[in-house]
């Protein structure tokens, strides 16, 4: 190399291209290559794409068919032979299982493209949109109302356990954290409704079941209010307990962090109140790494709730998926599958791009650019 030359950069390369067709059209391609955001958006439908995909062929490698399961129960049910059953099954269905697989998800896949979902294998002639519209609202508000709970509350215990730290209070809140963190959210619900609905008779579990009182006008009443509140009470309790000691946890260590920070002392010694200290300074900072967890959590949502809405009987999209698995309803079972997929990686796609933004460092890693 000559002296005193140096090599051209990336950046440099690409402006010295010639402008013509061609080289506008590589400095385009490179620069869409280099940006950050279209990066992540590609990888996440390639995600979508291959998740999708995979559980089209899982749900069919399943034992047992919705026409299986639809002739085994004509027969049970009302003692019709297998050939009537099969018959009948086939001109009900219409649904060309016997095609191969292959087929289906070619034919799948261009009716997903079109937002058609297909229709319910065992509610014959429904829409799955349809269904999963009428079960989903209540799965967001259950599961939503747990979250922003337990993400309050978490918050506040944190900061309160760490500003005590080795005190009585922090080592009876941190153990407890602990404990209920680590134990998996439908045993919490079944020891509910064995010893406050079963032994101790304090709630009447058999009325608390569904997602509001049959006959309820919907409205912002009081009277649906509270009663969307009574049906949701269990669930929202069970979410809460198994979340907040996670994030009340992740507050403490995050807020013991913070406030060992230069910044924090020089607050200090400028004689700033704690109040202030504890809101302007620890506060805003300890909270960062909670706010991109907030994000992750937000896409289990959905797929969260299926063990606790089963057991409480709960009318959620949970509870939705529970059923058609057992009843193979395919169009259904894709249908939640692909809720819970887009709304995971949106949520990762979410925290990637709030992460990128606190730190401007992850974006432009490489040489790639905003």
């Amino acid at each position: 190399m000559l002296e005193g030359v140096r090599p051209l950069s990336a950046i440099t390369a690409l402006r010295n291209l010639p402008n013509t067709a061609s080289g506008r059209a590589i400095r385009l391609g490179r620069r869409l290559v280099a940006n950050y955001v279209l990066r992540r958006l590609i990888k996440a439908l390639i995600t979508v794409w291959l998740v999708v995909t995979a559980t089209f062929f899982i749900i069919r490698l399943m034992p047992g068919s919705p026409v299986e399961i639809y002739i085994q129960e004509q027969m049970s049910l009302y003692g019709m032979s297998y050939d009537d059953a099969r018959a009948q099954a086939s001109a009900m269905f219409g649904i060309g299982l016997d095609r191969p697989v292959i087929f289906q998800y070619l034919d799948y896949m261009g009716n997903l493209l079109r937002f058609d979902m297909g229709t319910s294998y065992k509610s014959f002639g429904t829409p799955v949109i349809s269904m999963v519209a009428k079960f989903l609202p209540w799965t967001l508000f259950s599961v939503g109302l747990s979250l922003l709970l337990s993400f309050t509350l978490g918050m506040i215990l944190g900061m309160i356990t760490a500003y005590r730290r080795e005190s009585l209070l922090d080592h009876v809140l941190s153990t407890l954290g602990s404990i209920f963190s680590s134990v998996p959210n439908y045993l919490v619900a079944m020891v509910i409704i064995v010893l406050l609905g079963g032994y101790w008779r304090i709630l009447p579990i058999a009325q608390m079941r569904g997602s509001m009182t049959p006959g309820i006008e919907p409205g912002f009443t009081p009277e649906f209010i509270g009663d969307i509140l009574f049906h949701a009470s269990m669930p929202v309790a069970t979410y809460v307990l198994t979340t907040v000691g996670g994030w009340m946890l992740t507050m403490k260590s995050s807020t013991i962090a913070t406030l060992e920070e230069d910044y924090v002392t020089a607050a200090r010694a400028r004689g700033l109140p704690d109040r202030r200290i504890m809101t302007a300074y620890v506060g805003r900072n300890a909270i960062l790494p909670l706010v991109t967890q907030l994000a992750i959590s937000v896409g289990f949502i959905v797929g969260g709730s299926a063990l606790i809405e089963n057991i409480f009987v709960y009318m959620g999209v949970g509870k939705l998926l529970i059923d058609s698995i057992n009843q193979r309803d395919y169009p259904v079972m894709q249908a939640v599958f692909l809720i819970i997929t887009v709304a995971v990686i949106l949520a990762n796609l979410l925290a990637d791009l709030l992460y990128s933004r606190l730190d401007p460092r992850i974006r432009t890693g490489g040489g790639g650019e905003a």
